[in-house]
């Protein structure tokens, strides 16, 4: 498993997490299958949210590591607050409850990192930086990030933290890869050159933050799974015979197109399934050649000029 640095950290982290979104649905068994494959293929970086399963991912996954025996410092966990029945809450108040209620289900004294889920637009940033402070003080939380937020709302933020944020989840992905696509559409009058994202992937190479990538395998949001849809068959081709060139999946290529990115994107992958898990981990240690990145590109439905 080829491993990067943590946003502007020394510490190095696995290229490929594991999100744990999933982990509610399984019998402890699978959950620990799960685990124990993730592990012996270099993946100790997971992910959680307070609202996966309505916090039940969190204490599956308490559940599987207790049974495993797994030292705490022999892995990473990160978790992520901020979304309510109905609104958005990065309140001061709702942080630190919401931690409180993460270390408790997975049974952990800390989290490596805490992100900010979804941008609240009511957000008043030096709340965020008491209830960082705090949590960092009292040894809760060791480094914070943030989930689907722009530029400016990063530098909003950032203004009145004593900490720098070190992740950002975007989804990214084959099949949603607007913010490379702007990049390269820049001054032309195309759907493909609008300014979406305020120039995020760029931006977060700059600030030294690790964009993680949510649902890398979807299409639109949250339509599908594009590797293996009859509807991106010439995108699947191509996959295909990238695959048979080295060695791996289908998943495994699509892994390798956000890995070959110099931004050093960490991409998540949601599988339960152990064999992905596994074939997942095999191609990271693969580089996809220029011309093979950009015939990928093209054949997912994005044109050069």
């Amino acid at each position: 498993m080829r491993n990067i640095e943590l946003g502007s950290t020394s510490i190095e982290v696995p290229q490929v997490a594991l999100g744990c979104m999933r982990m509610s649905d399984l019998a402890l068994k699978d959950a620990v299958a799960v685990l124990e494959t993730s592990l012996e293929n270099g993946i100790n970086f997971f992910d959680h949210a307070d609202i996966y399963g309505k916090g039940n991912a969190e204490k599956k996954f308490a559940q599987a590591i207790k049974e495993m025996a797994v030292p705490r410092e022999k892995i990473m966990i990160q978790s992520k607050c901020g979304i309510r029945d109905g609104f958005y809450d990065f309140s001061k108040e709702h942080i630190l409850k919401s931690v409180d209620g993460i270390l408790e289900r997975l049974e952990t004294d800390y989290l490596d990192v805490l992100a900010l889920h979804r941008p609240d637009t009511l957000m008043e940033p030096t709340e965020i930086a008491e209830a960082f402070d705090k949590l960092q003080s009292t040894g809760k939380v060791r480094h914070f990030g943030v989930s689907n937020q722009g530029p400016m709302q990063i530098e909003l933020i950032e203004r009145a933290l004593n900490q720098k944020l070190v992740v950002n989840q975007l989804q990214f992905g084959l099949k949603h890869a607007g913010m490379v696509a702007y990049g390269m559409n820049g001054n032309m009058e195309n759907e493909a050159g609008i300014y979406r994202d305020g120039g995020i992937l760029e931006y977060s190479r700059l600030k030294e933050m690790t964009i993680q990538a949510w649902s890398p395998y979807q299409y639109g949001y949250f339509d599908g799974v594009f590797l293996g849809n009859n509807d991106f068959k010439e995108l699947n081709d191509v996959i295909e015979e990238m695959a048979q060139k080295y060695g791996v999946t289908d998943t495994g290529i699509a892994t390798a197109w956000i890995n070959r990115h110099p931004a050093n994107i960490q991409t998540i992958i949601g599988t339960m399934n152990p064999q992905r898990i596994e074939a997942v981990a095999l191609a990271s240690e693969i580089e996809l050649s220029r011309e093979d990145w950009y015939r990928l590109y093209q054949a997912s439905g994005y044109q050069l000029l």
